[in-house]
């Protein structure tokens, strides 16, 4: 009887430990769970970098150095024992304070990084984005140094000529991020909307593809920043390109003369040999001048109905248009008498505080 009790003893006492051994590592486990979920030890933001080839280790050692994570063993004990491998996208983190592991660990997976931004302002040129992605700490410059012909075969479009075909506006990217990457989001945009805007065009344009609709918007949008001309100076060109008239715009020659451009436009200037010299040739030139905006987009396929043929900026923003040369020889050279009314108005006051420091000088010097 005694013998036959010894190996049922022996059994319920190893069944007992089994019992006890899994009440402690549900224990175990419910207390690493909980450290899992509350709240962490940093008072502050911490930052912290993700990079490529980062063990899910060395992060929690770095957010432990950083005061983020207050036990990084247990926490990995925890994700091991659960059998999960949290994905960690690559970038900038800013940790929130008092974050919990969970947190941090969903922030992770989520690809949550601090998202920097750069703006494109409407009517800039290709060569300024190109200097302001240069010019961005934060973006990974890999096109420096090359031609506008390498940088668009890189972007998968050779042979295209880069102005007019990227969007501008205000991009969101993670620290990092190449220029690249940047340009292509950029682009993409631009022919998503030159799409759009070209599928609701009006009848009868003296534009007959998506890209002369972009270059002649470009145009438009060197003319004018006031959205209430945009459609009129497009009324202005589109009556001109039906008549076979140059289009005589300025902002062509400026775009033709480059670096030699110092502010005003010399007779000489005018007459300088470029397809982008719009008194020389008629037609549209052969490329955008800028990166236009959606506005001009709109206007260059819904021009205003206009029998206007000339325009001349008033001097104080805006423009004056004509129907007929005589009027527009009119209003040029009234503009002209402003500017000269303008310079000297100008010299005058310069004069006059010029004589007012002297007299504050001389009162103070004696």
């Amino acid at each position: 009887m005694a013998e036959s009790a010894l190996p049922r003893r022996r059994g319920r006492n190893f069944l007992a430990l089994l019992v006890l051994l899994a009440l402690l590592a549900a224990g175990a486990l419910a207390v690493l769970k909980y450290n899992y979920d509350a709240a962490g030890p940093a008072d502050h933001t911490v930052r912290v970098q993700v990079k490529a080839g980062d063990t899910l280790h060395r992060v929690f050692s770095r957010l432990s150095a950083l005061g983020a994570l207050a036990h990084p063993r247990a926490v990995e004990l925890y994700l091991r024992l659960r059998d999960e491998q949290p994905r960690m996208e690559i970038g900038v983190y800013d940790i929130p304070p008092y974050a919990s592991p969970a947190r941090i660990v969903r922030m992770f997976q989520e690809g949550r990084v601090v998202l920097d931004h750069i703006t494109v302002i409407d009517g800039v040129t290709f060569a300024d984005f190109l200097a302001e992605l240069d010019a961005d700490p934060d973006v990974s410059a890999t096109l420096r140094g090359k031609s506008d012909a390498q940088i668009m075969a890189a972007l998968g479009h050779p042979g295209e000529n880069p102005e007019g075909r990227f969007f501008p506006d205000t991009y969101s990217f993670a620290p990092g991020t190449t220029d690249l990457t940047i340009l292509r989001v950029a682009y993409r945009k631009m022919s998503a909307e030159l799409r759009r805007i070209w599928a609701h065009r009006s009848a009868d344009l003296p534009v007959h593809s998506p890209y002369q609709a972009l270059i002649l918007a470009s145009i438009i949008e060197k003319e004018t920043g006031l959205t209430g001309e945009r459609s009129r100076i497009a009324g202005v060109f589109v009556n001109r390109l039906r008549r076979g008239m140059p289009l005589q715009s300025d902002p062509t020659v400026i775009y033709a003369l480059g670096k030699r451009y110092h502010g005003t436009l010399s007779a000489a200037d005018m007459s300088v040999k470029s397809p982008y010299n719009t008194y020389l040739h008629t037609g549209l030139p052969p490329t955008p001048i800028c990166l236009p905006s959606e506005a001009a987009l709109h206007a260059a396929v819904h021009p205003a109905k206009t029998r206007d043929l000339y325009f001349v900026a008033t001097g104080k923003g805006g423009h004056v248009f004509s129907r007929t040369l005589a009027r527009h020889d009119a209003q040029v050279l009234s503009y002209i008498r402003q500017l000269r009314q303008d310079r000297l108005e100008a010299r005058r006051k310069a004069r006059l505080e010029n004589r007012h420091k002297a007299r504050r000088a001389a009162a103070g010097h004696t």
